[in-house]
């Protein structure tokens, strides 16, 4: 009787090693004969072997792990025998080969899906061989630092901390507290690698974006300087602070939906047109600048990815808010819990969300807690206007202050919309 499903796994391995051997053999197509490792068929027939040793294993047989082992064996005198021509030796073909080899018997055996994701992976890894080189070429010392330290603190220590409360009201959770580490650092490292390549040369709209994702507010007071400074491109710059805002509100939505999802479709309706009026600012504004003679742009300052220090100050913080708040909660209610967060969340939205993520099930309804987390966000816009204004003045400050209470102003219309819906 005809196994179909035998068949199809086998079809999977085989078309997996095509896949691969597609990309080795047109890298490879300009080779002197004789030269190359493998090719289209070998690859097919490093898949094909993985299934056919997949099929026999899971019938119970040993001769499956003798046959990947012996196609194994074959790669690696393959690998030896290259190396001693003495030609150029590279392991890249015979780890691929590993790995077909692999996703053969992977596919034979129950987890097709695997072998073909991984399959995919490879190619997808083999054929940007020139980009990646590229981007290593480009790379800073401080970079390299960067993904050092980013991989140390997410992929090596935060797996390793247990994902339950501790401490006084069972307010901290270890797992969650440096999972904020990780964010902090990671939006830090991505506003620097942006900043670097965009900056100067795409102008302030460009490193205000890539600074927004760091910290909205350090981009305003930035800004706001060089606006009581005089610069003549005051238009521009009053755009990057409505650009870092927008920016900031829509990292919100991103975050929110990340870590409290139940309180974004709430949050969502009074952030969507604060964003809107900060986007139309900035258009307007540069609409203005367009207008202007062409003037030299300065780099926005954004954080080195390399100091761990903001990312551990704002743990500290989601630290001694959460307790605060679990405290509150317990002894005022719901109430109490709006102001602590509203009031924390004027310098920092992120703690405010994360604090909101940390909570019991079932501390809020949904709308509710949208709602309350609509507090901190409007709060931290109105201080950024209120920065801009007192670090430039209001003669040179109003005008990147304007869009950025507009944009609350619109995101407050919405809100008897919700308690309307809300009473009824």
């Amino acid at each position: 009787m005809i196994d179909i499903n035998a068949i199809s796994a086998i079809g999977l391995s085989l078309a997996l090693g095509l896949l691969i051997g597609i990309q080795r053999g047109w890298a490879l197509r300009n080779e002197a004969p004789g030269s190359r490792f493998a090719g289209i068929r070998t690859f097919g027939l490093l898949g094909l072997a993985g299934g056919v040793a997949g099929i026999i294993h899971g019938d119970g047989s040993g001769a499956g792990l003798l046959i990947v082992a012996a196609a194994a064996a074959l790669v690696v005198l393959g690998y030896a025998q290259a190396a001693q021509r003495g030609g150029p030796i590279s392991g890249t073909a015979s780890i691929v080969g590993l790995l077909t080899l692999g996703c053969g018997f992977l596919a034979a055996t129950q987890h097709g899906s695997v072998a073909t994701i991984t399959a995919v992976l490879m190619m997808l890894i083999l054929a940007m061989r020139n980009q990646l080189h590229d981007w290593v070429q480009r790379l800073s010392e401080v970079e390299v630092i960067a993904v050092a330290r980013f991989a140390l603190i997410s992929l090596a220590i935060l797996p390793l901390l247990p994902d339950r409360a501790y401490g006084p009201f069972d307010a901290w959770n270890p797992y969650k507290l440096w999972l904020v580490v990780v964010m902090v650092s990671g939006f830090s490292f991505a506003g620097y690698i942006a900043s670097r390549h965009l900056g100067a040369s795409r102008g302030t709209i460009a490193t205000a974006g890539a600074g927004a994702m760091v910290s909205s507010t350090a981009v305003t007071a930035a800004l706001a300087v060089r606006l009581r400074d005089g610069d003549d491109n005051a238009p521009v710059l009053a755009a990057g602070i409505a650009t870092a805002s927008a920016v900031m509100l829509v990292r919100v939505l991103v975050l929110v939906a990340a870590l409290a999802p139940f309180a974004l479709p709430t949050l969502a309706v009074v952030v969507m047109p604060a964003a809107l009026v900060s986007t139309l600012a900035t258009f307007w504004y540069l609409r203005a600048a367009a207008r202007l003679p062409a003037q030299g742009v300065q780099e926005v300052s954004v954080r080195n990815p390399f100091d761990i220090g903001p990312a551990l100050g704002l743990m500290a913080l989601v630290m001694v808010v959460s307790l605060v708040s679990r405290w509150v909660l317990h002894r005022f209610g719901d109430a109490g819990l709006a102001t602590v967060l509203a009031i924390s969340g004027t310098f920092d939205v992120d703690s405010a969300i994360i604090t909101m993520s940390g909570l019991p099930s079932g501390t809020l309804d949904a709308r509710m807690a949208g709602l309350v987390l609509a507090a901190p966000v409007m709060l931290n816009t109105l201080f950024k206007a209120a920065v801009a204004i007192s670090l430039a003045g209001w003669s040179r400050g109003w005008r990147a202050a304007v869009p950025l209470v507009a944009s609350v102003a619109a995101g407050m219309l919405t809100l008897p919309v919700l308690l309307g819906n809300a009473i009824l």
